[in-house]
């Protein structure tokens, strides 16, 4: 005999919390589907990764609360804070609304969740510039106004919801007609189809009410056809770029009209505490230049949407490539191969900037000098990658990844354990591999392994030429002064001041591990340079290069003399010559040059 769930009168907080995991699960699961379907604002294929993005975080870090209003409050911090993508921040923002219009209560009725589901509604229309109708905001809309005119006609939530599921299926079946992309791509809404799956999750959890399996469940996501009618379009703004400013001291309306200036699908969520502002825009570094003035710049991401859009319909190869922003290699190359870039965090004092993205080498040399904060640098954390291989496992055969060295940076250890984490939730293959190096190092093996890629060999067979290929790899680095390593803590004050003074300038490469290690010294640049070459030369004849790449660090004429002496000596053009990533000109300083070689 089947058991009825008894009837909720009231709703606590913890009522709240195993809904919204309920609603939750069913967005991760059905993720995959909602990104083949994504065609609106851009067709880049990441609704259902951004959502489950911005819900992930509830799950992983937050726990029932007794009170409903302590509750509210906690999802709607943890989304707005973990927000990714148009749809995320709609979503966020609605409850972030809700939070608001909700009275401190331990407990809410009918009555009163009604009227804060309708009044929630406004503040998902106030946050976006331009609203759409035929979108996730109007299937909010429509829901919340039928919860408010029916729910005298019910005595508990259990009915109240599951009612609300015919409104929300005719809502979303209607976003085909009202807007002309959704029409001539035969699809629903992404975003709003995201709404309707988390209220079916939780429809169908109050019907079980069964709160240990719902804990103890295992995400999967499931496996869902490609959509082949829909039509991929131009992609005009490159960058999904997002922020979070704390403390703003711009209000919303100018922060619109900053935003404008620089591109469209502009949202501002939150309030003046803690604001997160999303747009599709060509100028990310320009954009936070402008908006450094604001507030604290605390978070940002930048999604490289025609990356995405490639991923979903102009995929070259079965397997995806990634790495991160120490790879020094050109933009040229990295958009031939389609190779995915996560950028490494980089922090002036509060402010918090991506490498290559939200700042380019003119703007970190110009902070260099004018800001009193040192900038420090963070490894790509685990989010990110699981954002990223989420997005990717949806679309690729397979995944591999080549890191900057893990003796350098914790970013090879996130990438290893998102790689599991989403290997085992899409059942796709994920290899992370060690380079135990950087830069143009880590360019030429990223370069090598995508070629193989390119050259259609096997998932197992290209990983293992690249760990070899991370043996045959050599970075040679003439630092130019040692002022940036004193300033940032690599060099003591002392010794710095005695090198200094005797004009020593030292030599640095990466060890066998891929730890940092001082191969020689001299006592000009220029000398450093031609040790440099001598010991490339040294090696030359037993040796072939497969090629190299010469690097700098805002050092043309350094880096114009090591590309004649290698061609000089190898009988070839570098393959890139490189402006460093500001992330290893912090530590590198301005002036230094280096060369990164690849042996056969």
């Amino acid at each position: 005999m089947k058991l009825v769930p008894a009837p909720m009168i009231k709703m606590d907080g913890r009522n709240l919390y195993y809904t919204f995991i309920a609603g939750a699960r069913k967005v991760i699961e059905h993720q995959t589907e909602l990104n083949k379907i994504n065609v609106f604002p851009v067709n880049d294929g990441d609704t259902g990764t951004n959502l489950a993005s911005t819900i992930r975080s509830v799950i992983e870090s937050l726990h029932p609360h007794r009170s409903y209003k302590v509750t509210a409050d906690r999802i709607a911090e943890a989304t707005l804070m973990n927000a990714r993508g148009n749809s995320g921040i709609i979503f966020a923002q609605f409850f972030y609304g809700l939070s608001i219009e909700t009275g401190d209560l331990m407990v809410v009725t009918l009555k009163q969740f009604a009227e804060s589901i309708q009044r929630s509604v406004k503040y998902v229309y106030e946050a976006v510039a331009n609203p759409v109708e035929g979108t996730m905001l109007t299937v909010i809309r429509e829901w919340a106004d039928y919860i408010s005119e029916s729910w005298q006609k019910f005595t508990d939530f259990n009915h109240l919801l599951l009612s609300s599921y015919e409104i929300l299926l005719r809502s979303l079946q209607e976003t085909t007609s009202k807007l002309k992309i959704l029409a001539s791509n035969n699809v629903v809404d992404a975003g709003a189809k995201g709404f309707v799956l988390f209220v079916q999750g939780i429809i169908e959890f109050i019907q079980s009410r069964n709160v240990k399996e719902l804990i103890l469940a295992k995400s999967e996501t499931i496996s869902f056809p490609k959509i082949e009618e829909v039509i991929a379009e131009k992609v005009d703004f490159r960058y999904c770029t997002e922020a979070i400013i704390k403390n703003s001291v711009t209000d919303n309306s100018s922060l619109k009209s900053t935003l404008a200036k620089f591109g469209d699908s502009i949202v501002v969520a939150g309030s003046d505490r803690i604001r997160r502002i999303h747009v599709h825009t060509n100028y990310p570094a320009e954009l936070f230049d402008e908006l450094r003035p604001s507030g604290t710049l605390t978070f940002q991401k930048a999604d490289d949407m025609i990356r995405q859009s490639d991923a979903v319909y102009n995929r070259k190869w079965k397997i995806a490539l990634v790495t991160d922003s120490t790879c020094d290699l050109s933009k040229e190359l990295i958009d031939h191969y389609q190779v995915n870039m996560l950028p490494i965090n980089i922090s002036f004092g509060e402010n918090n900037y991506l490498d290559k993205i939200t700042i380019q080498p003119q703007q970190f040399y110009k902070l260099l000098d004018e800001c009193p904060d040192y900038p420090k640098s963070a490894q790509v954390n685990e989010t990110a990658f699981i954002n990223l291989y989420s997005h990717l496992a949806s679309h690729y055969d397979s995944i591999i990844a080549i890191q900057v060295s893990e003796k350098l940076s914790g970013t090879f250890n996130s990438s290893v354990k998102a790689a599991k984490s989403i290997s085992s939730e899409f059942n796709k293959q994920i290899s992370v591999i060690n380079s135990k190096n950087l830069s143009g190092a880590l360019g030429l093996i990223v370069l090598r392994t995508a070629q193989a890629i390119e050259a259609g060999l096997q998932h197992d067979q290209i990983v293992s030429l690249a760990e070899n290929w991370v043996t045959e790899t050599k970075i040679l680095v003439s630092v130019k002064t040692l002022k940036y390593m004193v300033r940032g803590g690599r060099l003591s004050a002392f010794r710095g001041l005695i090198a200094r003074l005797l004009n020593i300038n030292p030599i640095v490469t990466l060890d066998d591990t891929g730890k940092a290690v001082s191969f020689g010294k001299a006592f000009s640049q220029k000398a450093n340079m031609e040790k440099v070459m001598k010991h490339i030369q040294s090696d030359y004849p037993g040796k072939k290069i497969w090629n190299y790449i010469v690097l700098h660090a805002n050092n043309l004429n350094a880096a114009a003399w090591f590309s004649e002496k290698m061609e000089i000596l190898t009988g070839k053009k570098p393959v890139s010559i490189c402006n460093i990533s500001p992330v290893i000109g912090a530590n590198a300083g301005v002036g230094a040059a280096s060369v990164a070689i690849l042996y056969e």
